[in-house]
């Protein structure tokens, strides 16, 4: 039996964070669990990585989406998991659909869609804040990005939660890959069907531009757009739903800061920031070593998977004074959470904005948040973290 630390042993996902303080401490650059991944946990080491595509490939971790129990995942032919020059391509492809003209016809339909969502909260009882808020505003968003209708919203939900689970299924766990490969074939499908109604009939969202978008004369493949489907599910949903889970919790365990925003709503794009830097959805990023290579002293072997520890270098001392803290008045962005470099997530100013719409919607209707009647539950992975079930109980002025 390995000796290593399990990153995905539940007592660490319980809290990570000391964990991760441990990491940058004692082992900043070291071979953990699951499958001898190395653990990179300091600041410093994170960006110089991020910032080194052809040491350290996206592409090359090609292989984690394509194990031997599912050797068709769309994710694995995405810009995810490719290297300039194909990642500048795609990227200048898709990057046509996410700019300032997209972002400004969605901002009034997702204010509305906020005000509604939070009105259907019931005042003083127990309630899911994950079901009854957090899904609900960035579902809404990509079906409308996307043209789905609010009837088949809890089949993306359930899609975006079984897929975020991939890196984090053992070799032996033959039910959850089956679960898995069952959701790709589902979702694969039904994102054919939503692509070839869009080139019979394009409308005014995400999809049809981009079947529309060119550049130099070149469009989107299949495999590109099945791939960017795929990409958006998880990377659209899941990161917006866990930082709205992440933003609720807080205002439960702090009622000053909550009272405080409620007076000066000016200060939640600046509450965002810290939140991304504090407790942060984004956990974990992969890449692999093209060549050996030296981190911090310690000498790492061409071919091994790199696990960036983004949360970990996100409270990293040596940039961040006390940064177990949260501190409003911290200066941001911090934009680590959303990656660094070519693979600086394009959906990132649409996430803030979800975020900021909601919580303002959040904290118009309600003063106070308490526990609610059960414990909160916690997601195992890798790659994100936040909360699965927030029973809370919402109070008016």
């Amino acid at each position: 039996m390995s000796s290593r630390l399990n990153l995905l042993a539940p007592e660490v996902r319980t809290n990570p964070y000391p964990v991760y303080a441990e990491l940058r401490r004692n082992a900043p650059v070291s071979q953990v669990d699951p499958d001898g991944l190395w653990a990179i946990a300091r600041y410093d080491d994170v960006i110089a990585v991020m910032k080194n595509p052809r040491l350290f490939s996206s592409e090359g971790i090609r292989r984690t989406y394509r194990p031997a129990w599912i050797p068709d995942y769309p994710l694995a032919d995405s810009m995810l998991v490719l290297d300039p020059p194909c990642h500048t391509r795609l990227r200048s492809l898709v990057n046509r659909a996410f700019g300032a003209p997209v972002l400004t016809r969605l901002e009034p339909r997702i204010r509305e869609l906020s005000r509604q969502i939070v009105a259907r909260i019931p005042a003083g009882h127990p309630v899911d804040f994950v079901d009854a808020f957090s899904i609900r505003v960035p579902i809404a968003t990509l079906g409308d990005l996307v043209g789905i209708p609010p009837s088949l919203h809890a089949r993306l939900k359930h899609w975006a939660e079984v897929l975020t689970q991939f890196t984090s299924v053992g070799t032996n766990d033959t039910r959850q890959q089956e679960l898995i490969r069952h959701t790709v074939v589902e979702a694969h499908r039904h994102f054919e069907q939503v692509l070839e109604e869009r080139r019979r009939e394009p409308r005014d969202d995400l999809v049809s531009d981009l079947l529309r978008a060119r550049v130099d004369g070149e469009e989107l493949t299949a495999t590109d757009l099945m791939g960017f489907m795929f990409l958006l599910l998880i990377g659209g949903l899941e990161t917006t739903v866990h930082l709205l889970s992440s933003c609720a919790l807080k205002f439960q365990e702090d009622p000053e800061l909550m009272a405080r925003l409620r007076a000066e709503p000016a200060l939640i794009p600046r509450f965002v920031e810290e939140m991304l830097r504090h407790s942060g959805p984004v956990h974990g990023l992969m890449r692999l070593t093209t060549d050996e290579v030296e981190l911090s002293g310690v000498r790492i072997p061409q071919g091994a998977r790199l696990l960036l520890l983004v949360a970990s270098a996100n409270r990293d001392e040596a940039w961040f004074p006390d940064p177990d803290r949260f501190d409003l008045e911290r200066p941001g962005p911090q934009n680590l959470p959303f990656g660094y470099g070519v693979h600086f997530c394009l959906g990132s100013q649409l996430a803030r904005m979800e975020t900021r719409l909601a919580l303002e919607a959040l904290l118009a209707r309600f003063a106070r948040l308490t526990p609610g009647d059960s414990p909160s539950r916690w997601n195992i992975s890798l790659v994100m973290r936040g909360p699965t079930l927030l029973p809370l109980v919402a109070h008016p002025p």
